[in-house]
């Protein structure tokens, strides 16, 4: 069969194995640490290839997860909400849980267990589905939700995130999503070369929360060599159909990874951590803080459910 599936322990790690079977990509998943993304690995030259930085082993992951949150998925909002707190229908709430800068930041999901749910395998994919009944654990967010995470693993090192969220609640509740992969394409992030289709970002403040303002940022509409830039910024999304919204690009040993996504992901957070391994590069579906500004929230009514997809493609670029 061109496609299989696996599961294996490593390094302390249960893990999902997606395996093509004829380019020997391989991408591995961590259920039990809120589904997140293990590897993405491609051969180069007969040697494989992780373009994703992840956990050396369980104590790493245990020291680092709520500090980085490598690969996590981000639900139900992504990056920071003010102080943790914010009003909803003439009701404030906080959540329990801060960052040490006294934010509320990536959701709620990143360190749970999720179930795998179904798997599938033949000549032209393999799939996993993971699924979270998050049951208002948190009273900063008292509502009712699944969260199912399927992972598609396509001809050509094509990798499909697909989440659909849906509210089990007898109100309508507000959802954002998002995804928090950290790429490593060798070396140092200096010389990776980084082009997106946005125009604009938005404007923080010292707290990287939105103003409400828009800048004109026209930088990575062309390549961009990110030398010694230190980049945490949320990029506006102008994507042409059919054409990535992101490449990011390793010159010197031509490993590449592009970015398409639906139409709910319309937002594109950067970051660049100081040790400059490797970059976060993140599909939002809304600003940081839209639980409080309402950029890009989703009001999702009882019962129904919403979709978002966003495709990784990894390649060796000609020479």
């Amino acid at each position: 069969m061109n496609f299989t599936i696996e599961r294996y322990n490593e390094n302390g790690f249960s893990l999902v194995r997606l395996i093509d079977n004829i380019t020997n990509t391989r991408v591995s998943i961590m259920p039990a640490s809120g589904a997140l993304l293990h590897e993405f690995a491609i051969d180069q030259d007969g040697s494989l290839v992780n373009i994703i930085d992840n956990y050396r082993d369980t104590e790493d992951l245990n020291d680092f997860l709520a500090l980085s949150y490598k690969g996590s998925k981000l639900s139900p909002f992504p990056c920071r909400i003010h102080e943790g707190k914010w009003t909803y229908d003439e009701m404030e709430f906080e959540f329990k849980n801060k960052f040490k800068d006294g934010t509320a930041i990536h959701g709620l999901l990143f360190n749970k267990s999720f179930n795998i749910a179904d798997e599938f395998s033949d000549e032209n994919m393999a799939s996993v589905s993971l699924r979270y009944h998050y049951k208002k654990e948190d009273s900063g967010y008292p509502f009712e939700y699944l969260c199912e995470v399927r992972y598609v693993l396509q001809p050509g090192n094509v990798l499909q995130l697909e989440t659909t969220i849906t509210n089990l609640d007898d109100e309508t509740i507000p959802v954002a999503d998002g995804w928090h992969p950290y790429f490593s394409l060798g070396g140092k992030v200096d010389d990776y070369i980084l082009q997106f289709a946005s125009s604009s970002m938005l404007e923080f403040d010292s707290a990287l929360l939105p103003t409400g303002k828009v800048l004109e940022e026209p930088s990575f509409q062309v390549p961009h060599r990110l030398g010694d830039r230190e980049i945490d910024n949320c990029y506006i999304l102008n994507t042409e159909a059919g054409s990535p919204c992101c490449v990011l690009y390793n010159p010197n040993n031509k490993l590449t990874v592009s970015f398409f996504v639906s139409d709910l992901y319309p937002y594109l957070q950067v970051f660049t951590p100081k040790h400059r391994q490797s970059i976060a590069i993140e599909n939002l579906s809304s600003a940081p803080d839209s639980f409080n500004n309402g950029i890009g929230l989703i009001e999702l009514g009882p019962r129904r459910s919403v979709t978002f997809n966003v495709w990784y493609r990894a390649e060796i670029a000609p020479s």
